[in-house]
């Protein structure tokens, strides 16, 4: 076809109509929202009252008594909980962090920063329903569910795992009811845990998902979490703190931070000290889980077989001296047999968790009972 033909034929070519863009949809208004500060409503997992901050896990005079990193990790807000009822389409919440970071290498920044709600279904068990995402520090804003029924209903908020919580706030739809939670029942105490970096939750995708948490909702108790991440040795200074509490069981799980001689020397004065300020109260003893890698690694494997050596003849040196109402957790089965709990050989994957609180809860409810 020559150039004159090419032309003709373009000419002659109709033309596409030109439709016009539809215009970009126009984002429904934000949501007006009531916003009440969480302080009002049913609190938990907070052993003292006389805080430096509203959601430290130890009080402001434990600060250069107790060894200082385990003043610093208290103010992480690890086991603390909301408790509420509302009846609004939305749960929203508003929370400040004072950390220098979101998350950390061997846990996410929704369990390390984040919230986590969860709501009472219509039989009572607790059920997951959202989470609140941070994004940036020091304050996020966000709606941790949307869409549902405005009956009024009970919901529990956990706060972050490793990050201290200046201030959060809860925010209902405009003109919707929320009110404080009814408390626990009468006698029905909560169940304090002395522990690690496991204990505090390293490792779980978020803050329910700890086996503290799990066991708290299993066993509907409020609990208390003094899990201090590389810190739970027993030291006689914290454990004076741990002694001023009155649950209804102290749950003792240092020992993957301490060695055979720490657990010789600190366990039975740390176990005698707590009988001489609750004559009854049970009190479990934990075995050091299994590294994941311990079957292959001897060190590892020699160290666990050690720690267990020495909380063996605690307990037996205890029972000699007829210390009453001492229970023990072998750790066998804390993380399975599989090698795929952890997210590091050590630190419990959601996996882990969820069998370290199975095992917990065949142990503690017949102690509960």
């Amino acid at each position: 076809m020559n150039r004159r033909h090419l032309l003709i034929s373009l000419a002659g070519a109709p033309l596409l109509a030109q439709t016009p863009a539809a215009p970009a949809p126009v984002p429904p208004p934000p949501p007006e929202l009531d916003w009440h500060d969480a302080k009002k409503f049913t609190v938990e997992g907070l052993g003292f009252r006389d805080l430096k901050s509203p959601y430290d896990r130890f009080p402001g005079r434990a600060e250069g008594v107790v060894p200082a990193p385990v003043w610093n990790l208290s103010t992480d807000s690890s086991g603390v909980a909301v408790r509420f009822v509302a009846g609004s389409t939305a749960i929203h919440a508003r929370w400040n962090v004072t950390g220098k970071s979101l998350a950390g290498s061997n846990i996410t920044a929704v369990a390390s920063s984040g919230l986590d709600l969860y709501a009472r279904n219509d039989a009572g068990k607790w059920r997951w329903v959202g989470i609140g995402t941070p994004t940036k520090l020091p304050e996020n804003t966000g709606a941790l569910v949307t869409g549902i029924p405005a009956t009024p209903r009970e919901f529990m908020v956990y706060l972050p795992l490793r990050n201290q919580v200046s201030s959060l706030e809860i925010g209902v739809i405009k003109g919707s009811t929320i009110t404080a939670a009814p408390a626990r029942a009468a006698g029905r105490k909560s169940i304090v845990f002395y522990g690690t970096s496991i204990t505090h939750g390293i490792g779980a995708s978020r803050a329910g998902m700890t086996h503290v948490a799990m066991l708290g909702r299993r066993f509907d108790r409020e609990v208390i979490n003094l899990g201090f991440s590389g810190n739970g040795r027993m030291e006689p200074e914290v454990v004076k703190f741990v002694a001023e509490l009155d649950p209804a069981v102290f749950v003792l799980d240092c020992l993957p931070n301490m060695n055979a001689k720490q657990v010789a020397e600190r366990i039975v004065p740390g176990v005698k000290l707590l009988r001489e300020a609750h004559p009854q109260t049970p009190i479990l003893l934990v075995e050091d889980r299994f590294m994941d890698n311990s079957f292959l690694v001897q060190s590892r494997r020699d160290g666990h077989h050690a720690n267990h050596a020495a909380l063996r003849e605690a307990f037996t040196t205890l029972q000699a001296a007829q210390v009453p109402n001492l229970h023990y957790l072998k750790a066998d089965d804390l993380l399975g047999h599989d090698g795929e709990a952890t997210v590091d050989g050590s630190h419990p994957t959601d996996l882990g968790f969820t069998r370290q609180a199975a095992e917990f809860e065949r142990v503690l409810r017949p102690i509960l009972r």
